[in-house]
């Protein structure tokens, strides 16, 4: 069995941490746990390491998380903005459409 199919059967953020041997601050994960693995997930997704063995792909999925709960250490989940609540909260608000009746809909009453 594989790392990665190791790691598809973990349930909590901490089970990461431990899994990987990743020191961790328990107060940064449980506010940051489901950025942190969505993080590491996109590290792992732009850097596979294909092709390496198991022992390289644990080190890849070790720094990766490393490098992940580090951008939460210094930073906030609002100010990373992982998900689309948080990307819709800053996004400029779009006019609202003006209403739009064509002139043939229009008819002439005599009344």
């Amino acid at each position: 069995m594989s790392i990665l199919d190791d790691l598809s059967k973990l349930s909590s953020a901490e089970e990461f941490f431990d899994a990987l041997g990743v020191e961790y601050d328990p107060a940064v994960v449980r506010v940051a746990r489901l950025h942190i693995l969505r993080r590491m997930g996109e590290y792992l997704y732009h850097d596979k390491p294909e092709g390496a063995d198991e022992a390289e792909v644990r080190e890849a999925c070790r720094s990766f998380l490393a490098k992940a709960y580090e951008d939460f250490v210094v930073s906030t989940p609002i100010e990373q903005r992982l998900f689309k609540v948080h990307k819709d909260a800053v996004k400029p608000a779009e006019e609202p459409k003006k209403p739009f009746v064509p002139l043939s809909t229009l008819t002439v009453s005599n009344g």
